[in-house]
């Protein structure tokens, strides 16, 4: 790291001298803070996310994967409105907006009237020029793994805009190859006894292939008086994974091989209209379909196991909203949005040709879903805002098959911010709400892990929400021209925690473990994130970004009764992002650090860890023409090891009888992306 300083100081004075001026972003403005395409000049960016990334105390989000469309985008808008699409990825689709299509990237901070804040106390803007003509890029990659494996692809994308107020996007990715995996990768593992004695000394090989294939597209027009936008989404995944597992001290094999195939559609219709000059109407409608044909088959010395896993989904959303907005300091949002869910699961286990039963293994679900809401922002004074609003939720869950219910949900969900802003520089936000999870389908279908561990799984879907009263305030300080420091802490009070919980068969025996509701219990976060422009220190274009969140949560264990972590919860993330603009070379670089995590899970027999050290990775974008720029990752600089520790107990683990400990490193040595990218048009 010595020759890296050495290296930085002798070519600073030199980047300095011809470094592109950095242009400052506009004065805040009612809680809106504008970047011009000119901020990140220096840099050099290809597409809107990588400008999004360098905006300062801004931390990108992709969002979650659950059902209805509140809630569901992340944390940036495009042109005002989030992207209508699930399973096209947020960051793919700010990578297929060319940087220069964007005419500037605003943060929202606290709310602003005309701004749907999706429940988000920050957002990212991206708005982009209206310029005619065809825009596209070619780009193809391979990507090659330590181990010998490699993946290659093609990806080709177009935007088009048309006469009549018109535009038109799609997107083509075919990748195909060996995938990595860290979850699967190869290492040793070792299982002891209570004494210490070795049971298992094994050499883990794995491998995984397959293929990848993506569309997506997307269309606006002149509608009515308004405007219409047609997305939709095909992705098909099909892999498959084996494992050897070479025991030195039995000399014997282990042997699983999981076949995994996937297809997932989408299409959304989004309408615009305003009616009057006071209030506007918008309406959406969104439907997918996913279908996943899953099998794990493991074989080891005098023992079989087959689990197959046959799921298929679909969900279908409309939503009607009406903004009004009487006065420049005042907007008022009302609407309506509905939702219908299926699942179809079908699961089948056998071991050494004999068929188990699963719980809950064979089971057809159907939610309906509504939600009323109304809310507003308030700009009371340049310095002062409100945003405040409730929802109410009423849902219906039916469950045949293996498992027979019909039990209807209902949930009040007010929220409020309060965002004060003392100096142009400073900012406090604070909010309170109550938030309402959603019941996750993957909860109510066994899991293939039965197949290699011997751990039933079992599905469950007599599930409630988990519930939280949130508490939240943060305080934001910039400084220089592009620096930002956010602090956050948040307090949430927990009811009906989805954990693990055993299942019980007719004469009170467990069966096996599932998901579950555990009671209440209580989540703390601090959080820290900093944004430092390098040139107040003399390395001129650089930025310096890092978050890191301290995490504490409680609750009570449904079978020990004692307090412990929730499952699946890190108790520390972090990550460090160091970039460098170099103009005289038209090049970009920059260092990646993802941090170590730990994760626990409390199952019925059994408690697993997963350690996860640091991640670095170095990159280098070179403009080689106006149209043309390459792109290398060296990923995994140091050694990444991931360790899976299962400490497998006789029966239940709170009558403390522990069997053995399983423990499997996992070395992960790395791989080398090269991209090259080739703009055609505008």
């Amino acid at each position: 790291m010595t020759g890296l300083w050495v290296f930085l100081a002798a070519v600073a004075p030199q980047v300095t001298e011809q470094a592109v001026t950095v242009q400052a972003p506009a004065p805040p403005e009612r809680g809106v803070i504008a970047y011009p395409a000119a901020f990140f000049a220096e840099v050099r960016p290809t597409n809107a996310y990588d400008m999004v990334t360098r905006l300062p105390g801004f931390s990108f989000d992709k969002g979650s994967t659950v059902r209805g469309l509140a809630g569901s985008g992340g944390n940036v808008l495009i042109d005002g409105q989030p992207p209508l699409a699930k399973n096209d990825p947020l960051e793919d689709i700010l990578r297929r907006i060319p940087a220069t299509s964007v005419e500037r990237v605003e943060v929202i901070r606290g709310g602003a009237p005309g701004v749907d804040m999706e429940g988000r106390t920050v957002l990212a803007n991206v708005i982009r020029r209206q310029q005619a003509g065809f825009r596209g890029t070619i780009q193809p990659y391979f990507d090659a793994i330590y181990d010998g494996r490699v993946l290659p692809g093609i990806r080709f994308e177009g935007q088009w805009t048309l006469p009549g107020g018109r535009t038109a996007d799609f997107s083509q990715t075919f990748s195909t190859g060996h995938f990595p995996n860290d979850e699967f990768g190869d290492g040793r593992r070792i299982r002891y006894d209570l004494s210490g004695r070795r049971l298992i000394d094994s050499d883990v090989d794995a491998d995984s292939h397959g293929s990848r294939i993506q569309s997506t597209g997307a269309f606006q027009t002149p509608l009515l008086g308004g405007r219409a936008s047609l997305t939709g989404a095909i992705q098909i995944n099909r892999g498959t994974l084996e494992l050897y597992d070479n025991d030195r001290l039995s000399r014997s094999v282990e042997y699983e091989k999981n076949p995994n195939n996937r297809v997932q559609l989408e299409a959304g219709l989004r309408f615009n209209r305003k009616l009057t000059g006071q209030v506007s109407l918008e309406t959406l409608f969104f439907q997918q379909y996913f279908t996943q044909d899953q099998r794990a088959h493991f074989e080891g010395p005098g023992l079989t196991r087959d689990f197959a896993l046959d799921r298929k989904t679909s969900e279908s959303v409309a939503r009607v909203q009406f903004s009004i907005t009487p006065d420049p300091s005042l907007k008022v949002e009302t609407g309506v949005e509905g939702a219908f869910n299926r699942l179809n699961s079908e699961t089948d286990l056998s071991v050494n040709g004999r068929v188990i039963a699963l719980p809950a293994g064979n089971v057809q679900v159907e939610e309906l879903r509504g939600e009323a809401f109304l809310r507003g922002t308030w700009r009371a004074t340049p310095k002062l805002s409100l945003e405040a609003g409730v929802r109410q939720e009423a849902s219906q869950v039916t469950s045949t098959g293996d498992l027979i219910l019909e039990k209807s949900l209902s949930f009040l969900k007010p929220r409020a911010a309060l965002t004060w802003s003392p100096g142009s520089a400073t900012q406090i936000r604070l909010r309170v709400e109550r938030e309402v999870g959603q019941l996750n389908f993957d909860d109510f279908v066994a899991s293939p892990q039965v197949a290699a561990t011997g751990v039933v799984v079992a599905g469950n879907p007599d599930l409630s929400p988990q519930q939280a009263w949130v508490y939240e305030a943060a305080w934001e300080q910039r400084f220089w021209t592009a620096g930002a420091l956010v602090l956050t802490y948040r307090r949430f009070e927990l009811n009906d925690v989805v954990d693990r919980i055993p299942i019980f068969g007719p004469t009170g025996v467990i069966l096996a473990d599932a998901p579950g509701n555990i009671g209440g219990g209580t989540k703390t976060e601090i959080q820290a994130g900093l944004t430092l422009p390098l040139d107040q220190v003399g390395l001129a274009s650089g930025q310096l970004k890092a978050q890191a969140t301290w995490r504490d949560t409680r609750v009570v264990d449904p079978l020990s009764a004692g307090t412990r972590e929730i499952s699946t919860l890190h108790p520390i993330d972090w990550e460090v992002h160091f970039s460098h603009a170099v103009p005289v070379w038209r090049m970009t670089w920059g260092i990646d650090i993802l941090g170590g995590f730990r994760e626990r899970i409390f199952r019925l027999t059994e408690i697993e860890t997963k350690k996860l050290s640091p991640y670095v990775s170095l990159f280098t974008e070179h403009r080689l023409a106006p149209d043309l720029s390459l792109r290398v990752e060296f990923s995994g600089i140091t050694l990444r090891n991931a360790k899976r520790i299962r400490e497998v107990y006789v029966g239940p683990r709170n009558l403390g009888r522990l069997n053995y400990t399983d423990v499997r490193d996992l070395e992960w040595g790395g791989d080398i992306m090269i991209r090259l990218r080739k703009t055609i048009g505008g």
